[in-house]
């Protein structure tokens, strides 16, 4: 199992910085849901993201969750994390739109106006939940901008997807950059202007290029240093038990009313389209 995920240093610690080569994870979310390349590079760099974000936490037990609500076309997407797993989906997994202006696939357009929710739960009594205005729908830039607002953290995101003619993921990677608060602003200056020189973190890839040579690659000279290497895997964790229990959360009335009609019913996950079929005699047996 070949690691995807470096977490890494530079500048003695000043700069923290964390990467991912998210094909394979991109790769089974657009066969689970039957993505369109519009709706595979939205929810893509969603995912990026949320394994990202997620390696903050000390354990696979604290879960993030990234939920984007706009007024696009794709509706809702929703992306759950933790340490060594993700999952995620987008509402409307099938909609295209054409090129935006600079003939990129058009995730600004898909996604729209609306909101970035970031919830953590850190198995404390209360989840953190934190909310800014979606900056430009691209998703990265959204990131960028939670951090900056919410938990004033200087950083630089970048995500991409890069998706074949026959839907399938080409190749996928992102990364977080993020500097501590007393690094020399000059430092975070000098990151910006090469992060803005070097070609797109797709087209590397695509060139032959590993995230550890492309983090070389834009932190040459700057004493680079990887901490950890770790694996994460796009995985849905639900199971008939978990239906069982949420339809009995639904209670007992509902139930009642599902049971009349006495047919079988079909409940759907959302994260991996696993059917679970419930007979009327499962439908008493809960009830």
């Amino acid at each position: 199992m070949k690691n995807n995920l470096i977490k890494a240093i530079a500048k003695g610690g000043m700069v923290r910085i964390s990467s991912i080569d998210g094909t394979e994870i991109v790769q089974k979310a657009a066969e689970f849901h039957k993505t369109s390349a519009t709706a595979s590079a939205a929810l893509g760099r969603l995912l990026m993201a949320t394994a990202l974000m997620s390696q903050e936490f000390k354990d696979n037990l604290c879960k993030l969750t990234l939920k984007i609500q706009g007024d696009g076309p794709i509706g809702e997407l929703l992306c759950v994390g933790s340490k060594e797993h993700v999952k995620g989906y987008a509402l409307n997994p099938e909609i295209e739109l054409e090129p935006n202006s600079k003939g990129k696939l058009d995730v600004s357009g898909a996604v729209g106006k609306g909101y970035l929710y970031v919830i953590k739960d850190l198995k404390l009594k209360e989840p953190y939940v934190g909310q800014v205005p979606l900056y430009t729908g691209e998703i990265a830039e959204d990131i960028a901008y939670y951090y900056t607002i919410s938990e004033q953290i200087n950083s630089a995101v970048g995500l991409g997807v890069l998706v074949d003619k026959d839907l399938s993921i080409k190749k996928a990677g992102g990364f977080i950059i993020q500097m501590l608060p007393d690094a020399d602003p000059l430092l975070s200056d000098f990151i910006t202007y090469r992060l803005e020189e070097i070609p797109s973190i797709t087209k590397m890839m695509e060139d032959g290029k590993e995230m550890r040579d492309i983090l070389e690659f834009i932190f040459e000279g700057m004493d680079f240093e990887i901490l950890e290497e770790s694996y994460v895997d796009y995985y849905c964790d639900c199971s008939r038990e978990k239906v069982e229990k949420a339809l009995i959360s639904i209670g007992k009335k509902e139930l009642l009313e599902i049971a009349k009609d006495n047919k079988d019913e079909e409940l759907v996950c959302h994260f991996c389209n696993k059917k679970y079929i419930f007979t009327p005699g499962d439908i008493q047996k809960l009830i």
